[in-house]
Parts: C-alpha cells; structure tokens; sequence
C-alpha cells in the first residue's frame, strides 16, 4: 500500500484545527457571560451544546466513514463546521451560539472519527503508533495556543481606532465593538472554509477499515449493551471527558470570580498552561507506562489530581492558578489508560465498542452542566466539587479493572542492563 507523507501532514493539520476550535470554549466563557448577561447556569449550556454532539454522531460517524469513504466524510464535517462559524459570527445571539456550537461539534465527531484510520494509511500500519502520539502533541499544542490567539485579538480589538496589522483592521469591520471575542469565530469560518477548498482538491488515499474501527451491525451493540463491563467503561469515558471538560471549561470564570483574575489575559494563560501540561504528561506518561501497570498509574494520577483541585478550589490566587494548571498535568494519562484498559476487557468487537466508549465523550457535555446549574444557585466553588466524583470514579477504574491483557513493562533491573548494551552497540558502531 503506498504511504503518503504529506497526507500524514493534513491530518496534522486536521487535528491541530480540531483542538484550536474545540479547546477556546473555556477562555471565552466569562466574555460569553458578559457579553451575553448570562448567569451561570445558562452559560453552562454552552460546553452542553457542543459535546452533546459526540453522544449523538459518534456511532452514526462510523457508519457513515464505513458507508461513504474519508473524503466525503472529511469535506461534510467542515462544511457543518464552516456553516456553524458564519452562522455565529454573523448573527451572534444566544440561542445561535448553542446551535452554532451543535452544528460545529457534530464536524468535529465526523472529524475525528474519520482522521485515525486516514492516518494509519497514509503513513503505514507500522508507524501508527508513532504518528499517533505525534498527533497528539499537535493536538496538545493547538490547545496551548489557542487562548493566546484569543488574548491577542481580543488585547488589539478593543477600542480599536486604526493603524493594526492586516488581520485586526479587516476583523475590526465585521466584529461588534463590544464582542472582540466574535473575532475567533470569523477566524474560525475562514479556517474551515480553507479546510474544505484544501480537502476538495487533494487525492485522499483509500481507507479499508480494519476490525478494530469497523462499526458493527446494531445486533452487536445489542448483545454488548447487556455486558456489565460496556456500561462500567462507558462510564469510566464520560467520567474522563467531564472532568476534562468540567475544569477547563470554568477555570477561566472561577479565577475571575474569587480571585479578580482577567479573563482575557491571566485566565486564558491558565487555560493554555493546563493543556499545555496535559500535552507534556502524555510524554511523561508513555516512560510510565513501560515501567508500571497502567492501573497503578491511574490511581497515583487520580489522587494526585484531586489533591491537586482541592487546592485549586481553597488556594490563594497563585496557588489556586498553579494548581489548576497541575490537574492537567495529572489528567494527561487518563484518556488512554481508560481506553485501553476497556479496550483491553473485551475479547472481541472492538470497533463497535470504541463507537460506544467515545459516545461516553457526552461526559463533557454533561459535567460542565451541572457544575454551572450548582453554581448558579451555591456558587461556582461549590459547583465545580463535583469533579470529585468523576474523579473519583476514575480512581475506582484503578482497582477494579480486570484487563484480559496487561500493558506490556519492562523491569528496572532490564531497563538498567540494557542501557549499558546500547550504549556499548554504540561505541561500537562509531
């Protein structure tokens, strides 16, 4: 099969683009509140409209890649991305921001259902695993960023009065002067319509999806739906995803409310570092994983996480932005242990059941809710302690799991013999 690099290079891009348009919801919520005379428990509708999505069209996703191939997917999914951006650019009100972050989340289910078999074609079955966690730091790193595009659009479009570069002056005549944050959504409709332009013209390699991505037929979600274990880690998914989504999401708002943080510049930079330390604990992550059981992992980073928003939530200002930023840090291995680990429990319909996990991504449509709606009446504090019990769900994963295959480790008697071995079939070969 030929291998194609710079198709490898436009996933990259596709999911650079994912996170970039995914992960702003967090640092825009408290502009949205103003901007919108929001309470806390309508703005927590925002993170629902979007993530909903994914419980919706994460098993639909697959059957559509089975039916219509990648390239007709790809292209729709920008499309509902492109139509969701304008829509909410040109006509910004509430009620067009939840159907603006629907549409545009149902792109991104499409998206990301459809990439990972594109990337494991295009650059070769023996390199998925590696390009694979490339993808991730891509992802990770549009993460980081994106806040600090918000900052810097935000910092130039207020009061705008002339003599900015390109991109503000031709921004600061479609935006509203009292909503600069609109400007990541005109960023956003260009992005995507490129994006469809780009997906149009380039010859996609054809993708046969292998057992594991294969959706099966409805019998079979039938049969796994009446397995303990599919409901279990369904769960373990949405507990993930909400605690994810249930920090990120109002870090921003609670530094602003407690501790008279700006949004638009201190509370964006908080965000950007917790994804930015969530990327950095995947590498960390994947040395652990060779040494230890992925279990044990999981609990250390589970406790290690609620210690670590328990300071967060009752630290003073430094304190609590620096702790925020380590709970990324500490969530960082816990997607794919859950993963894997559920993956890992079944003997067979994996691609059905990777359908029914990633329905459990609705997590981050739920916790974020209901973290707002107890907000809203006992404050903001009190509402984002319910991420200990996600959190607490997650550490119970660590002891009850009973993979049918472990992770693969090495001993650190082995790792110590066979540093010197390298090191002397180096020596050698200079």
């Amino acid at each position: 099969m030929k291998r194609s690099f710079p198709i490898v290079l436009l996933v990259f891009l596709i999911f650079f683009v994912i996170s970039f348009i995914t992960n702003i919801l967090g640092p825009l919520v408290p502009d949205i509140i103003s901007g919108f005379a929001l309470s806390l428990a309508l703005a927590s509708f925002l993170p629902f409209s979007f993530f909903i999505a994914y419980g919706v069209m994460s098993i639909p996703a697959g059957m559509l890649l089975e039916r219509f191939g990648a390239k007709p997917v790809l292209i729709g999914a920008w499309l509902l991305a492109f139509a969701g951006s304008c829509l909410f650019a040109t006509q910004a009100t509430f009620t067009i921001a939840l159907t603006s972050l629907f549409t545009i989340g149902i792109g991104m289910t499409l998206l990301q259902v459809a990439i990972n078999p594109l990337l494991r074609v295009a650059g070769g079955e023996e390199n998925f695993a590696f390009y694979s966690v490339m993808a991730q730091l891509v992802f990770g790193a549009a993460s980081f960023l994106s806040p600090y595009v918000y900052s810097y659009l935000v910092a130039r479009l207020k009061g705008y009065s002339g003599g900015g570069n390109f991109l503000v002056d031709t921004l600061s005549r479609v935006v509203p002067t009292n909503l600069p944050w609109l400007s990541l959504y005109w960023l956003f409709t260009v992005v995507t319509l490129a994006m469809v332009v780009v997906l149009a013209l380039v010859r996609l390699p054809r993708v046969e999806l292998t057992d594991e991505e294969r959706p099966g037929p409805w019998a079979t979600y039938a049969q796994l739906f009446r397995k303990p274990i599919v409901w279990l880690f369904f769960v373990g998914i949405f507990a993930y995803v909400g605690t994810e989504q249930g920090v990120a999401n109002w870090i921003s708002k609670f530094l602003q409310t407690y501790h008279g943080m700006n949004p638009e510049t201190e509370g964006a930079a908080v965000v950007s570092h917790f994804w930015g330390l969530m990327t950095a604990g995947c590498l960390l992550g994947l040395v652990l994983l060779k040494l230890f059981d992925s279990r044990k992992i999981l609990v250390v980073f589970s406790v290690a996480a609620m210690v670590s928003l328990a300071v967060a939530l009752w630290g003073s200002a430094t304190v609590s932005a620096n702790a925020f930023r380590m709970v990324g840090f500490c969530l960082s291995v816990m997607w794919s242990i859950v993963f894997s680990l559920a993956l890992n429990s079944l003997a067979e319909h994996h691609g059905t059941f990777s359908g029914i996990l990633c329905t459990g991504i609705i997590g981050g449509a739920v916790v974020p809710m209901l973290v707002g709606q107890v907000g809203n009446v006992f404050g903001l504090r009190a509402g984002m302690h319910l991420v200990f019990l996600t959190l607490a769900y997650i550490l119970a994963i660590g002891f009850w799991a009973k993979p049918l295959v472990n992770n693969a480790t090495v001993s650190f008697r082995e790792l110590a013999l066979a540093i010197p071995k390298a090191l002397q079939k180096r020596t050698r070969a200079e």
